[in-house]
């Protein structure tokens, strides 16, 4: 894979309106993460890029987008990507027994992936676990909106962590002036900010301290098992 940087003077903005896109139904149960791991010079991640913002305008999906930073030894530095994001691919990689990372690469709920430029595949895989039979502890936002209360419920074998995904709602996009995608603007959902582990949970209710965020930003708490990483529950506090 070619590096690829901003060109000068660029920065990443909002992008312009897009059209709607056809929308399948998901049940009102527990929302279907989706994680993106991708990389502004990765060509193939151009269209896995669109397939994810496609799956986030679905009603029951809760899609985030992490920039890795494993391709920037080539020159370049992916402007989203921090070391933090390609550890979780990495944790992930063990979890799910896959021989190493790649990108474009879609985790769903934490317990199968995808080639994010698969559309139909992800679909097909978050109506699935949309369809799943789960009793997730119910997550509660405070009024204040500096806590969350996770509540009782069923804990892994194991146990389970509490983590904190800070990140940018909606569409970014960054003008990519050399590498795979030279002169293209890549387009990027819901871009991850901060990832924080908050505590542990063991199946009896609990408060965390939230980290603080900017008012342009949201978090979304997730309930994880410890030993095969799958998401257990989550919420969005925008």
């Amino acid at each position: 894979m070619a590096g690829a940087v901003l060109s000068v003077g660029s920065v990443a903005q909002p992008a312009g309106p897009r059209a709607k896109p056809v929308r399948h139904a998901v049940n009102a149960g527990p929302p279907v993460v989706v994680e993106l791991f991708t990389a502004q010079g990765c060509g193939g991640c151009v269209e896995a890029n669109a397939v994810v913002e496609r799956a986030a305008a679905e009603p029951g999906v809760i899609a985030l987008t992490y920039g890795v930073d494993y391709w920037d030894y080539l020159g370049w530095t992916d402007t989203f990507a921090r070391p933090e994001f390609s550890q979780r691919q990495r944790a992930y990689r063990a979890a799910l027994r896959q021989r190493g990372v790649s990108t474009p690469q879609v985790v769903i709920d934490g317990r199968r992936q995808v080639s994010g430029a698969r559309g139909q595949e992800l679909q097909t895989a978050i109506v699935e676990e949309a369809g799943r039979q789960v009793w997730p502890p119910e997550i509660e936002f405070r009024e204040t909106g500096d806590r969350v209360g996770i509540g009782s419920g069923r804990a892994p074998a194991g146990g389970a962590e509490v983590v904190a995904v800070t990140y940018t709602p909606g569409p970014q996009v960054v003008e990519v002036s050399r590498g795979e995608n030279r002169g293209q603007t890549v387009r990027h959902v819901n871009v991850v900010r901060d990832i924080v582990r908050l505590g542990e949970w063991r199946g009896r209710p609990i408060l965390f301290d939230l980290p603080q965020t900017r008012d342009e930003e949201a978090v979304v708490v997730m309930v994880q098992a410890k030993t095969d990483h799958r998401i257990i529950g989550a919420a969005v506090r925008q």
